[in-house]
Protein backbone atom coordinates (compact mmCIF):
# COMPACT_ATOMS: atom_id res chain seq x y z
CA UNK A 1 0.00 0.00 0.00
CA UNK A 2 1.09 3.53 -0.96
CA UNK A 3 0.21 6.01 1.59
CA UNK A 4 0.58 9.64 -0.14
CA UNK A 5 -2.53 11.43 1.19
CA UNK A 6 -5.36 11.06 3.66
CA UNK A 7 -7.71 11.43 0.42
CA UNK A 8 -6.22 9.01 -1.32
CA UNK A 9 -6.46 6.37 1.59
CA UNK A 10 -9.69 7.31 2.15
CA UNK A 11 -10.99 7.01 -1.77
CA UNK A 12 -9.25 3.49 -1.54
CA UNK A 13 -11.42 2.61 1.91
CA UNK A 14 -14.20 3.97 0.17
CA UNK A 15 -14.03 2.11 -2.92
CA UNK A 16 -13.45 -1.46 -0.59
CA UNK A 17 -16.25 -0.27 1.26
CA UNK A 18 -18.56 -0.22 -1.61
CA UNK A 19 -16.77 -3.04 -3.35
CA UNK A 20 -18.24 -5.91 -0.58
CA UNK A 21 -19.06 -8.71 -1.77
CA UNK A 22 -22.15 -10.75 0.21
CA UNK A 23 -22.96 -14.16 -0.62
CA UNK A 24 -25.49 -16.83 1.00
CA UNK A 25 -24.82 -20.51 2.03
CA UNK A 26 -25.41 -21.71 -1.33
CA UNK A 27 -22.48 -19.19 -2.65
CA UNK A 28 -25.29 -17.04 -4.76
CA UNK A 29 -24.04 -13.60 -4.92
CA UNK A 30 -26.35 -10.89 -3.26
CA UNK A 31 -26.61 -6.84 -3.29
CA UNK A 32 -25.05 -5.66 -0.44
CA UNK A 33 -28.43 -3.88 0.95
CA UNK A 34 -30.15 -7.33 0.70
CA UNK A 35 -27.29 -9.21 2.10
CA UNK A 36 -27.26 -6.20 5.13
CA UNK A 37 -31.13 -6.56 5.93
CA UNK A 38 -30.96 -10.13 5.94
CA UNK A 39 -28.12 -10.30 8.46
CA UNK A 40 -29.91 -7.60 10.46
CA UNK A 41 -33.25 -9.97 10.02
CA UNK A 42 -31.39 -12.50 11.17
CA UNK A 43 -30.20 -10.39 14.58
CA UNK A 44 -34.08 -9.53 15.34
CA UNK A 45 -35.09 -13.13 14.80
CA UNK A 46 -32.81 -14.06 17.50
CA UNK A 47 -33.45 -11.36 20.01
CA UNK A 48 -37.33 -12.22 19.36
CA UNK A 49 -36.81 -15.97 20.27
CA UNK A 50 -34.75 -14.85 23.55
CA UNK A 51 -31.29 -16.56 21.48
CA UNK A 52 -28.17 -15.48 21.85
CA UNK A 53 -25.74 -13.64 19.37
CA UNK A 54 -21.70 -14.90 19.63
CA UNK A 55 -19.04 -13.13 18.28
CA UNK A 56 -15.72 -14.27 17.59
CA UNK A 57 -12.57 -12.57 16.30
CA UNK A 58 -8.87 -12.16 16.82
CA UNK A 59 -6.52 -8.72 17.64
CA UNK A 60 -8.54 -5.49 15.61
CA UNK A 61 -11.43 -7.98 14.71
CA UNK A 62 -11.79 -8.93 18.18
CA UNK A 63 -12.26 -5.51 19.61
CA UNK A 64 -14.83 -5.38 16.77
CA UNK A 65 -16.85 -8.17 18.05
CA UNK A 66 -16.63 -6.33 21.45
CA UNK A 67 -17.68 -3.30 19.76
CA UNK A 68 -20.41 -4.81 18.45
CA UNK A 69 -21.38 -7.06 21.45
CA UNK A 70 -21.77 -3.72 23.36
CA UNK A 71 -23.81 -2.06 20.67
CA UNK A 72 -26.19 -4.87 20.34
CA UNK A 73 -26.98 -5.36 23.75
CA UNK A 74 -27.47 -1.69 24.36
CA UNK A 75 -28.68 -0.22 22.13
CA UNK A 76 -30.50 -2.89 20.51
CA UNK A 77 -31.88 -4.93 22.95
CA UNK A 78 -29.83 -8.26 21.73
CA UNK A 79 -28.46 -10.73 24.14
CA UNK A 80 -25.06 -10.83 22.64
CA UNK A 81 -21.63 -12.31 24.49
CA UNK A 82 -17.76 -12.59 23.39
CA UNK A 83 -15.31 -15.08 24.44
CA UNK A 84 -12.50 -12.75 25.27
CA UNK A 85 -12.23 -12.89 28.78
CA UNK A 86 -7.86 -13.42 29.40
CA UNK A 87 -8.33 -15.79 32.54
CA UNK A 88 -10.98 -18.53 30.07
CA UNK A 89 -8.27 -17.67 26.84
CA UNK A 90 -5.21 -18.82 28.72
CA UNK A 91 -6.75 -21.71 30.47
CA UNK A 92 -8.28 -22.87 27.23
CA UNK A 93 -4.99 -21.90 25.00
CA UNK A 94 -2.87 -23.57 27.73
CA UNK A 95 -4.68 -26.66 27.87
CA UNK A 96 -5.85 -27.34 24.43
CA UNK A 97 -3.85 -24.84 21.66
CA UNK A 98 -5.08 -21.29 20.71
CA UNK A 99 -6.85 -23.06 17.93
CA UNK A 100 -9.62 -24.39 20.20
CA UNK A 101 -10.38 -21.29 22.12
CA UNK A 102 -13.65 -20.23 20.39
CA UNK A 103 -14.82 -23.59 19.58
CA UNK A 104 -15.01 -25.02 23.37
CA UNK A 105 -16.54 -21.78 24.52
CA UNK A 106 -19.44 -22.22 21.26
CA UNK A 107 -19.54 -26.14 22.54
CA UNK A 108 -20.78 -24.96 26.02
CA UNK A 109 -22.67 -22.03 25.41
CA UNK A 110 -24.56 -21.99 22.31
CA UNK A 111 -27.87 -23.17 21.63
CA UNK A 112 -29.67 -23.66 18.24
CA UNK A 113 -31.13 -21.26 16.86
CA UNK A 114 -28.63 -18.64 18.08
CA UNK A 115 -26.13 -16.58 15.70
CA UNK A 116 -22.70 -16.52 15.71
CA UNK A 117 -20.89 -13.81 13.75
CA UNK A 118 -17.24 -14.43 12.90
CA UNK A 119 -14.89 -11.65 11.92
CA UNK A 120 -11.66 -12.75 10.31
CA UNK A 121 -9.53 -10.15 8.33
CA UNK A 122 -7.44 -13.00 6.35
CA UNK A 123 -10.46 -15.58 6.44
CA UNK A 124 -8.04 -18.45 7.57
CA UNK A 125 -7.54 -18.34 11.48
CA UNK A 126 -8.15 -21.73 12.61
CA UNK A 127 -9.88 -20.48 15.74
CA UNK A 128 -12.27 -18.83 13.67
CA UNK A 129 -13.14 -21.63 11.24
CA UNK A 130 -13.35 -24.52 13.97
CA UNK A 131 -15.84 -21.91 15.97
CA UNK A 132 -17.80 -21.71 13.17
CA UNK A 133 -18.25 -25.34 12.29
CA UNK A 134 -19.00 -25.64 16.16
CA UNK A 135 -21.97 -23.68 15.43
CA UNK A 136 -23.24 -24.92 12.45
CA UNK A 137 -22.88 -28.75 14.42
CA UNK A 138 -24.87 -27.16 17.00
CA UNK A 139 -27.62 -25.58 14.95
CA UNK A 140 -26.64 -22.04 14.72
CA UNK A 141 -26.91 -19.47 12.07
CA UNK A 142 -24.16 -18.04 11.12
CA UNK A 143 -22.60 -14.83 9.87
CA UNK A 144 -19.07 -14.53 8.54
CA UNK A 145 -16.85 -11.33 7.70
CA UNK A 146 -13.74 -11.48 5.85
CA UNK A 147 -11.19 -10.20 3.66
CA UNK A 148 -7.75 -10.76 1.94
CA UNK A 149 -8.33 -13.79 -0.28
CA UNK A 150 -11.25 -14.50 -2.71
CA UNK A 151 -10.41 -17.82 -2.05
CA UNK A 152 -10.55 -18.09 1.74
CA UNK A 153 -12.55 -20.46 3.81
CA UNK A 154 -14.58 -18.56 6.07
CA UNK A 155 -16.28 -16.92 3.05
CA UNK A 156 -17.79 -19.99 1.71
CA UNK A 157 -18.80 -21.41 5.65
CA UNK A 158 -21.71 -18.47 6.66
CA UNK A 159 -25.20 -18.45 5.85
CA UNK A 160 -24.38 -14.86 5.13
CA UNK A 161 -20.66 -14.11 3.97
CA UNK A 162 -19.65 -10.21 3.70
CA UNK A 163 -16.05 -10.32 1.76
CA UNK A 164 -14.02 -7.06 1.34
CA UNK A 165 -11.88 -7.36 -1.46
CA UNK A 166 -8.32 -5.91 -0.08
CA UNK A 167 -5.36 -6.99 1.32
CA UNK A 168 -5.00 -3.75 3.32
CA UNK A 169 -5.68 -4.83 7.20
CA UNK A 170 -7.16 -0.94 7.43
CA UNK A 171 -9.44 -0.95 4.81
CA UNK A 172 -10.48 -4.70 5.85
CA UNK A 173 -10.81 -3.69 9.63
CA UNK A 174 -12.71 -0.29 9.23
CA UNK A 175 -15.13 -1.85 6.53
CA UNK A 176 -16.28 -4.82 9.12
CA UNK A 177 -16.66 -2.11 11.99
CA UNK A 178 -18.38 -0.25 9.62
CA UNK A 179 -21.01 -3.06 7.98
CA UNK A 180 -21.47 -4.02 11.95
CA UNK A 181 -22.44 -0.58 12.81
CA UNK A 182 -25.02 -0.60 10.29
CA UNK A 183 -26.24 -3.81 11.49
CA UNK A 184 -26.37 -2.61 15.60
CA UNK A 185 -28.27 0.30 14.05
CA UNK A 186 -30.59 -1.34 11.40
CA UNK A 187 -31.59 -3.70 14.34
CA UNK A 188 -32.27 -0.91 17.21
CA UNK A 189 -34.20 0.77 14.67
CA UNK A 190 -36.31 -2.29 14.20
CA UNK A 191 -36.47 -3.45 17.94
CA UNK A 192 -39.89 -5.17 18.13
CA UNK A 193 -40.44 -6.04 14.93
CA UNK A 194 -39.34 -9.51 15.00
CA UNK A 195 -37.79 -10.78 12.22
CA UNK A 196 -39.28 -8.79 9.98
CA UNK A 197 -36.93 -7.29 7.59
Amino acid sequence: MDVKTATAYLRALSRSLLATHVTDGQGSVLPIDEGAQRAGALINGVRSAGGTVMLIGNGGSAAIASHLQNDLCKTAGVRAMVFTESPLLTALSNDNGYGSIFERSIDLWARSGDLLLAISSSGRSENILRGVKASLGKGCQVITLSGFRADNPLRRMGHLNFYVASDVYGYVEVAHSALVHFLADYAADRRGEGNQA
